[in-house]
């Protein structure tokens, strides 16, 4: 199995920048097989042609807004989007590629992607800034081992092993 371990967001507005301290922490982490664990910040176009290589599934780290104490933390199973392989994906704002957006991107390329799990964290503050705020920075190494949780379950999951994705509730 082939797993993209994203970390997304902007470090120039706060909180906005969790995904892609949770990547950086886990970049230090031993390489897994199949498993790759990148920043790509802002850059959802470089995201969507990754994803053109051809990965089983996608796991993003993002900074949410689900109405929640910042720092919670979610694990979240999207919608496929539901995008036909050449439609349109509208025009291409460099500058705000949502992960939606970038999904869609993938399927107006005619790229397929698997299954799409999403470790998000409620912002506090996503204002102009650089740095997370303590309540968000707190909750960056727990992302990270909820990560690798989904990491093993998913491992589990392919070798026929019993075991949930995810043991942790948020």
């Amino acid at each position: 199995m082939k797993t993209l371990v994203a970390g997304v967001g902007n470090i120039f507005l706060g909180d906005d920048g969790f995904g892609v301290e949770v990547a950086r922490r886990m970049a230090r982490d031993p390489a897994r097989d199949g498993v790759r664990v990148a920043d790509y910040g802002i850059r959802g176009l470089h995201l969507a042609y990754e994803l053109m290589d051809g990965y089983d599934v996608l796991i993003l780290v993002d900074a949410v807004d689900r109405g929640g104490v910042p720092g919670t933390l979610y694990v979240i199973e999207p919608e496929p989007a539901g995008e036909t392989p050449g439609e349109a994906a509208g025009p291409v704002d460099g500058h705000d590629l949502t992960p939606e957006a970038v999904l869609r991107m993938l399927a107006s390329l005619g790229g397929e992607l698997g299954r799409v799990l999403v470790v998000g964290c409620q912002a506090g503050d996503v204002g102009e800034g650089i740095g997370l705020s303590p309540p968000v920075a707190r909750a960056v190494d727990d992302a990270a081992g909820v990560v690798r949780e989904l990491l093993d379950g998913l491992r589990r999951e392919t070798t026929g092993k019993a075991g949930p994705p995810c043991s942790r509730r948020f």
